[in-house]
């Protein structure tokens, strides 16, 4: 696994709506690899490679590129800045964590009022300053902020840092088309905008690409630890395959294709079904007259926060699948 990489894609600002940092980076990386690779209207980004075999089917994989964060709306006159959430988070994962913007500037989220009793639209962020004319010199209305969270290995072979939602899926799409840069099938490599804010960029794609398969690559959360969701989802067990979703519910051939790749080349797996939460492959699915879409995933606890932790193992697991995919024969 390249460590490197995935820690530079999960220190690149790219809250939803501001992704062009992380665009730029992946344009860079993939680039030397692409038959075409274009940015549409909204900034998704897209990568083309021309099938070799006579039966290609064209599939569309979806990794999204932006992070949750927060969004200045008022500077206070204390020189605290009241923010607002771009994608959903936690409040008592958000309360005095690090954050910062994207021309440096470092703060801590606080509360206007008793923490017991906050809500979110009492949040603010110190930057350290103590009016309203010293913050204004550092930041503006409508500025963003990224949480902080840099990448810590830990026992077991996990791994730990903000913005995994969904870089880890960026990292798995770069590292499976560099692996496999002469894939079977049509592949379309697209990184997607605003899936925090309502999967908004994975329709858009699917719209131009037209695609007949497709493939949200992105987290899903665990279940082994009392979080109080209840399934089967695990660290450490491989590749969580998408069964269903609060958006989505993968076509049953797609997932039999997925399972017979796996048991035949030895890739650990387990069945992904979770009662809430969704990816690209809602809106994917819907899409003109239809998309058969699947899901790959990585199982992560504390997700939508600064200390996400994955399994190496099952993001090994899932570029393989990937990879897999790229060359599968489809029955329809």
């Amino acid at each position: 696994m390249d460590r490197k990489l995935l820690e530079k894609l999960t220190t690149i600002h790219g809250v939803s709506g501001y992704e062009k940092q992380v665009t730029a980076y992946i344009s860079e990386k993939l680039k030397p690899v692409a038959d075409r690779l274009w940015v549409d209207a909204n900034g998704n980004l897209i990568i083309y490679k021309k099938g070799s075999s006579p039966k290609a089917k064209k599939v569309l994989f979806c990794a999204h590129m932006d992070e949750i964060g927060l969004q200045v709306i008022k500077i206070n006159e204390d020189g605290t800045l009241m923010v607002k959430e771009l994608g959903f988070w936690f409040m008592y994962i958000a309360y005095q964590a690090r954050v910062m913007f994207r021309n440096g500037v470092v703060g801590v989220v606080d509360a206007r009022v008793d923490p017991s009793k906050m809500t979110k639209e009492d949040f603010c962020v110190d930057i350290g300053v103590s009016t309203k004319a010293e913050a204004e010199e550092l930041v503006e209305v409508g500025d963003v902020a990224r949480f902080l969270g840099p990448l810590q290995e830990l026992a077991g072979g996990n791994l730990m840092a903000s913005a995994l939602d969904d870089r880890v899926g960026c990292y798995m799409q770069i590292q499976a088309l560099l692996e496999n840069p002469q894939p079977k099938n049509d592949v379309y490599m697209a990184f997607t905008v605003q899936e925090e804010l309502g999967t908004r960029g994975g329709g858009v794609v699917a719209h131009q690409v037209r695609p007949d398969v497709g493939v949200a690559i992105d987290v899903t959360p665990s279940h082994d630890r009392p979080t109080g969701m209840i399934g089967s989802n695990a660290l450490g067990k491989g590749v969580a395959i998408k069964i269903s979703d609060t958006c989505s519910v993968s076509d049953e051939g797609l997932v039999d294709t997925a399972v017979a790749l796996c048991k035949a080349q030895g890739i650990p797996y387990q069945k992904d079904v979770i009662y809430r939460g969704g990816t690209d492959a809602g809106a994917i699915t819907l899409t003109g007259d239809g998309v058969k879409t699947i899901g790959f995933s990585v199982v992560t606890r504390y997700t939508h926060g600064q200390n996400c932790m994955v399994n190496v193992g099952d993001i090994e697991a899932t570029v393989a699948l990937t990879k897999a995919y790229m060359d599968a024969e489809f029955d329809f």
